[in-house]
């Protein structure tokens, strides 16, 4: 497994929704670095429910995604939508799939024989079992750096964005041998949230958190209702070393 996603140590990961410029996502990727994030997200092609929403910058987001890690050293993870946006990847550190595409198996194959890590979030209605089948595709091709992500689930409940499913994370961790990180971001919606939320994840044993931060989230172009500032998730990786320490997990 690659050392970015280490099962030996916890891995955080925190960046805007989208790239919205230069200026938004070098400051973000220098804020969360030094709150000890130890990769950069951000989304560059942007799957969006409604085809009027911000699509993302796409090419010109990658771009600006790898100026980011230049100046501040931190890999990057960002969502690929389609194989055509493979050549565009090319020096992306981890590849993103997201939750619509759990079962695009073609893509999942593609992204298999890159040998490039995979970050695999769950589909919104998809099964543990077909979680991990997904994940199998991607291995089946002789890529073992795959890193699963618990995102959400949709549940008859209206409030949250979606709902987070904990008791996944430990269960992943005794049927699989991959890393397993939560996003409390989108398992919620709801930047209020965000922090309890975390922590539980912290304290199940999760390997890793993939958090949304921005630093005007008012105002972004994507997802602001669900993003933390960077002095809120400063605050938050301390709280995370108290939880994971109280549980006896480091």
């Amino acid at each position: 497994m690659t050392a970015l996603f280490d099962q030996n140590r916890f891995t955080l990961i925190a960046g805007p929704c989208s790239v919205e410029s230069e200026e938004q996502i070098t400051g973000i990727a220098r804020a969360v670095k030094a709150a000890g994030a130890m990769l950069l997200r951000g989304g560059a092609f942007k799957p969006r429910t409604s085809p009027y929403d911000f699509q993302g910058l796409k090419e010109e987001g990658i771009r600006l995604l790898l100026l980011a890690k230049a100046e501040t050293g931190l890999p990057v993870v960002t969502e690929i939508t389609g194989v055509r946006e493979l050549p565009l990847f090319e020096k992306v550190d981890v590849i993103q799939i997201g939750s619509r595409n759990m079962q695009n198996f073609e893509l999942l194959k593609e992204v298999g024989r890159l040998g490039k890590p995979v970050l695999l979030k769950r589909g919104m209605a998809a099964t543990l079992r077909e979680f991990l089948m997904s994940a199998e595709y991607i291995l089946a091709e002789g890529n073992e750096d795959v890193i699963l992500c618990e995102r959400g689930i949709r549940t008859f409940d209206d409030y949250t964005r979606n709902t987070l499913d904990l008791a996944v994370i430990p269960l992943l961790k005794e049927l699989s041998h991959l890393p397993v990180i939560a996003d409390p971001s989108h398992g919620t919606g709801l930047a209020r949230l965000v922090p309890p939320m975390a922590l539980a994840a912290a304290a199940t044993g999760a390997d890793g958190l993939m958090i949304e931060v921005h630093n005007d989230p008012a105002h972004a172009l994507s997802d602001g209702e669900q993003a933390i500032t960077p002095e809120e998730f400063a605050r938050l990786t301390e709280r995370i070393r108290g939880v994971r320490k109280a549980a006896g997990l480091l």
